[in-house]
């Protein structure tokens, strides 16, 4: 057996592991959008590292675009097998995959409008046709806790889903292997979760013996502030904009950052003399995921329903939440005077109506930003988040005046000591592969692991490397 990292390696985007077997079948775990400096992602993003019409199925950990984004483009390229994921996760990858694509040919449309002389025209990634062709490939594949069992893939590999509490549909892929009447097991965390985190069950502890483990690192380094303190950072932060009459963006992710800010704010509004300012959803994408959620309750925790009354509550709906449906409300939202909170994508600041907001609101010292999820390095929410001013949007020059806050306790991603916790409850496990995670978070985590764990042999392989096993 090999296992190639041709992604999210020593990275957090462009999440693509090949594993091969002995008797030539070819599987993928994930197929994810590279982000970041865009020069180098749109390279890596063109460059398909592996022949699609080789890869006999691909397995999707979750929906969010570094893990699934680049799935029209293995199909345009030849792939013609399955693709399998929760029936929760295909849901919403469908959603994601076409604002993708409509992103695709609306930027290919824009720069081919602005080439100069004798500059070949540019082509999307893929297309519509891709897109519809890439969703008509997936197949179900339910949770072990919903019933879900193993999925044979070829007579010697087969698979079955644990949930990753990640983001809704996520999971955490098992992988059983037989070779020469030798069977192995390798499970891949995909992105794992955070314990008593809202509305999605805890990540499940594996039932199997895992000899391998490909684990996500991205918090390696750090441990996430208590909840309490996000409650107490958007209390100030609404007391502040109700004061000075000001605006509070926030970037967030179209899928699950969004929904869990929903949750907390729903929750906080109901408490007794929390303030309250008029909520805008200002995202398409967003909307459209949310009312994903609201299909797939049945993978909700049970703390959910002991918050809300599932005959009388929305969870995901309260009094004072707007949604900005069309570019006209979107627009508006910038000439109306505060207080009031706007949540809208992209999460890292890169693309989508956010622009439009922090372009009309950061150079105003009594707004506020709000940044609530992971800002990878290169991207504009990064630079933001790390005190840079001037930032360029849409190719302007802005002073960086509002006040920036990061809400740590939000992240959706699990941190050290939970990672840690996670590979210990992983029985039998000898070779642990750190993935998605920036190289001083796996550095940190590969120490803590061999001080606690002296049994299992740690790596961190870079992009493009082959372990054979």
């Amino acid at each position: 057996m090999k296992i190639t990292f041709h992604g999210a390696a020593q990275n957090v985007t462009g999440s693509k592991h090949l594993i091969e077997t002995g008797d030539g079948f070819r599987l993928l775990l994930d197929c994810g959008f590279h982000q970041g400096h865009r020069k180098e992602a749109g390279r890596l993003n063109r460059n398909l590292p592996m022949d699609a019409k080789s890869i006999g199925a691909v397995i999707l950990s979750h929906a969010h675009l570094d893990h699934c984004g680049l799935l029209p483009l293995l199909v345009k390229k030849g792939f013609t097998g399955s693709i399998y994921a929760t029936p929760a996760t295909i849901d919403v990858a469908e959603a994601m995959l076409e604002d993708a694509t409509h992103i695709q040919e609306s930027d290919t449309e824009y720069l081919n409008r602005h080439l100069r002389k004798n500059q070949n025209p540019i082509e999307p990634l893929y297309n519509w046709d891709d897109c519809v062709q890439t969703m008509k490939q997936f197949k179900p594949a339910q949770y072990a806790h919903l019933g879900g069992s193993w999925t044979a893939l070829s007579d010697s590999v087969r698979f079955k889903m644990y949930d990753a509490g990640h983001i809704l549909g996520s999971a955490v892929i098992v992988v059983e292997i037989t070779e020469k009447g030798q069977k192995r097991t390798l499970a891949f965390t995909g992105d794992l979760g955070r314990r008593n985190a809202p509305i999605l069950r805890d990540p499940d502890p594996i039932a199997e013996n895992v000899d391998i483990l490909l684990s996500e690192a991205t918090y390696g380094d750090r441990l996430h502030e208590p909840p309490a303190e996000t409650e107490k950072i958007v209390r100030q932060i609404i007391e502040r904009a109700i004061k000075h009459q000001s605006k509070i963006i926030v970037p967030a992710f179209a899928l699950g950052r969004t929904q869990e800010l929903i949750y907390l704010l729903h929750q906080l509004f109901h408490v007794k003399g929390f303030p309250k300012i008029p909520v805008y959803l200002d995202s398409p994408l967003a909307t459209r995921v949310t009312g994903i959620f609201q299909k797939h309750r049945n993978v909700f925790d049970n703390q959910t329903w002991k918050d809300f009354d599932p005959e009388k509550d929305l969870p995901l709906m309260f009094e004072g939440l707007i949604y900005a449906r069309t570019t006209e409300e979107s627009k508006r939202l910038n000439e109306m005077q505060g207080p009031f909170m706007v949540i809208s994508a992209s999460g890292m600041m890169e693309a989508g109506r956010v622009l439009h907001h922090l372009k009309n609101s950061i150079t105003n010292p009594n707004n506020t930003i709000l940044i609530t999820g992971y800002q990878a390095e290169n991207t504009l929410g990064r630079r933001i988040q790390d005190g840079v001013s001037p930032v360029r949007i849409f190719n302007q020059t802005y002073d960086v005046k509002a006040r920036v806050e990061t809400a740590h306790a939000l992240s959706a991603h699990a941190d050290q000591a939970e990672l840690l916790e996670y590979v210990g409850t992983a029985k039998g496990l000898s070779k642990l592969f750190l993935v998605h995670g920036e190289a001083r978070a796996m550095e940190t985590f590969t120490g803590l692991v061999s001080a606690k764990f002296p049994g299992i042999s740690v790596a961190s392989p870079g992009r493009g490397e082959s372990v054979e096993l």
